[in-house]
Parts: C-alpha cells; structure tokens; sequence
C-alpha cells in the first residue's frame, strides 16, 4: 500500500506545471504561446522567461522529482519492483498533469533528472543521462534536439538495463521514464531531419590546412 501513495504523491508532485506557472505570475507570459514547440518546459523558460526565472524553474522541476523518490527510497525497498513506477511516477505527472487539463504537459527532461538525483547517494543513473547529454551535444553534436534527447533516452534506458550493478527495480524504472520522455518528444515532432556534427574532427581539420 506504501508503494501505491508514494506513486500517488509523486504523479501530483510532477502535475505542478512550474515552467508555465512561474513565468506566468512573474513575467505575465505563457510560455508555451511564446516557444516553437508549445512546451511548458524548463528550457523555454529560459529562453523567454529570463535566466533568474529559469534558474527558479529548473530547481522546481528537479525537487517535484527528486523529492517523492529519495522520500520513497528512505520508507520503501528500493530493490522491490514496484519502486520501478514510483520512480516513474513524478514523469507522468509532467507528462499527463491532473492540473493542467487537456493543454497537455511537457517533455519530461529536468523531472527526468530529478527522479535520478532523488536515488542518493546512488548517484550513477544521474551521472550517466548527464554524461550522455554531454556526449551528444559537445563531441558527437546531435542536432535538432528532438533526435538528441530521443537518442540519448533510448540508450539510456538500455544501459539500464543492461547494468548488472543497477537493482532491476531501478532498472525498470529508467525504462520506464524514458519511455514516457521519448513518447513526449514523438507528440512534438515536426519533421525535423537528423544531423550529426563532430566538432573535434573539424578543428583538428581546420588546423591542419
């Protein structure tokens, strides 16, 4: 029963829409008018909300998914199977909030975060979605950002599970919300083609000429 009110507590946690709720009563805009994609995200609040309101956006969105699951991970086995949806539940929240009606919810990227930040002090899962962002945006630059993050969930929820060190539970539970986050992205997808840049190969090209 404990699992089932963690899973409760965590999808309301991810319904609170805070990347359109913060630029709304701060700067009086939506967000989701303003950006290309119509995502209430952590990212377009940035963008047209302003870096301090963003910084304040981000946070929120982190702590509504690191919360419910480092305190689900302190009352509840995390090696029991059905700590894979609570760890999945913060990311529905987002994905489908009870308080944001039929406009739709975001993509599902800093909750995302969030929910692998609140396993500490296992930090791995976290280090290792941060280490694939990295990877697909600086050494091999995968461009428009909906191939980059579609690419780096997908690996990532096979890397979990083919770690061996990771609980199954965890495992599953990396499956899971990738799945949520690439299905997000698919709902967005505008036809956008795939490019690949390798930004090492063409300065050590352009120093040899």
């Amino acid at each position: 029963m404990k699992y089932f009110i963690y899973m409760i507590l965590g999808y309301l946690s991810g319904s609170v829409m805070y990347a359109y709720l913060i630029p709304k009563i701060i700067k009086h805009i939506d967000v989701r008018e303003l950006s290309e994609d119509g995502n209430p995200g952590a990212a377009n609040a940035f963008l047209h909300a302003g870096i301090p309101v963003g910084i304040v956006v981000i946070l929120c969105e982190l702590l509504k998914g690191a919360v419910p699951v480092w305190a689900a991970a302190r009352s509840l086995s995390i090696s029991h199977l059905l700590f894979a949806p609570v760890m999945a539940a913060p990311v529905l929240g987002h994905a489908f909030p009870l308080f944001f009606g039929k406009k739709g919810g975001g993509k599902a990227i800093a909750v995302s975060f969030g929910v692998l930040i609140g396993l500490a002090p296992n930090l791995n899962p976290a280090l290792t979605l941060a280490a694939l962002y990295i990877l697909f945006s600086l050494i091999i630059v995968i461009k428009p950002h909906f191939f980059r993050s579609v690419i780096t969930f997908l690996l990532f929820a096979v890397l979990c599970i083919l770690d061996n060190e990771l609980p199954k539970s965890v495992a599953v539970g990396g499956f899971l919300l990738s799945g949520i986050v690439i299905r997000q992205h698919f709902i967005r997808y505008k036809g956008e083609h795939i490019d690949i840049v390798f930004p090492i190969h063409r300065l050590f090209k352009s120093r040899t000429e």
